[in-house]
């Protein structure tokens, strides 16, 4: 090896070794831990929100003849699940949005949750309302 090749390539070293060692960035459709975490917390979240509507249809008497109260339930636990689950993602990211870590997932299963633990309190007080009154 020549002099000149010895000195191009203890010149460059640095340079590659540094584009080696530097975090590759997540793409958009790479399923990292975070963001599966997120969509496991979006299942019971969605689930609650449809329980929670049709519960609250029932209740107020729209469709069926039962008051309800079995959904409204459901509804609740998964919204609080949702929620939990969300909200340890949020905690746990260490990134803003696009980094991997699902926090945007993680503020989808807070909402998610809510609305599915609101959908199924109105429930199950208008069943309430509605068996005593």
């Amino acid at each position: 090896m020549s002099v000149h090749r010895l000195l191009t390539a203890a010149a460059t070293a640095p340079a590659a070794l540094h584009v080696l060692l530097q975090p590759d960035p997540v793409g958009s459709y790479v399923l990292t831990s975070g963001r599966l975490w997120s969509l496991v917390a979006a299942l019971p979240g969605l689930t609650g929100v449809i329980v929670g509507g049709l519960a609250l249809a029932r209740a107020a008497g729209r469709i069926g003849s039962g008051t309800g109260r079995r959904g409204a339930v459901v509804a609740l636990a998964a919204g609080l699940l949702c929620a939990a689950v969300g909200g340890l993602v949020v905690a746990a990211a260490e990134g803003g949005p696009g980094t991997g870590y699902g926090i945007v997932g993680g503020y989808l299963d807070l909402v998610l949750g809510v609305i599915a633990m609101t959908l199924g309190a109105l429930a199950l007080a208008r069943s309430r309302r509605r068996v005593t009154g």
